[in-house]
């Protein structure tokens, strides 16, 4: 797909499709991932992928929304902060950063597929770490199910690109 394209017709899905997603496909969308800039290159991230079938209660620990569960799989983004680059001048640790553009890679590459996805930050911290068993230096950072979609992408609705730049200073 046209790179244009593929931007404007990615969506948050929050109805999916019972069917399995296929393998080569999961596969393309984690490489998609893997392939992600990091500060440095460090990588200081983990995916955890969860197949949902009968999982449907205790995923709904981490999100109360339906949708959430609905789709086939899941997948859980998550750093490891003594891994990521930090800059010296202020010790800011680009951990998040890093999350932030392999969730990116993963999403966008999903959408090329046909799949589904949804950018989810507003989780329980606790019930995820306690749900996918997590050691205490990981922590879980943004969540997207995986599947195929059962509905239709509303009207996007975004700030006009003029409220957004600026140019040369403030």
């Amino acid at each position: 797909m046209e790179y244009t394209d593929l931007i404007s017709s990615r969506y948050s899905v929050r109805a999916y499709k019972p069917e399995p997603v296929e393998d080569e496909k999961l596969h393309q969308v984690l490489e998609a991932a893997r392939l992600a800039p990091t500060a440095a290159n460090r990588q200081p991230f983990q995916l955890i992928v969860i197949h949902t079938q009968g999982r449907q209660a205790e995923i709904n620990k981490i999100y109360r929304r339906p949708w959430f569960a609905q789709a086939p799989l899941l997948i859980a983004v998550c750093t490891i902060a003594s891994q990521a680059w930090v800059r010296e001048s202020d010790r800011f640790n680009a951990r998040l950063i890093d999350a932030a553009i392999v969730a990116d890679h993963l999403i966008l590459a999903a959408t090329n597929l046909g799949l589904g996805s949804c950018w989810v930050a507003a989780f329980n911290v606790e019930a995820a770490r306690s749900v996918l068993a997590l050691p205490a230096e990981v922590e879980p950072v943004i969540f997207t199910p995986l599947g195929y979609p059962a509905d239709q992408p509303g009207p996007k609705l975004r700030k006009p690109l003029a409220e957004l730049v600026r140019y040369e200073h403030w």
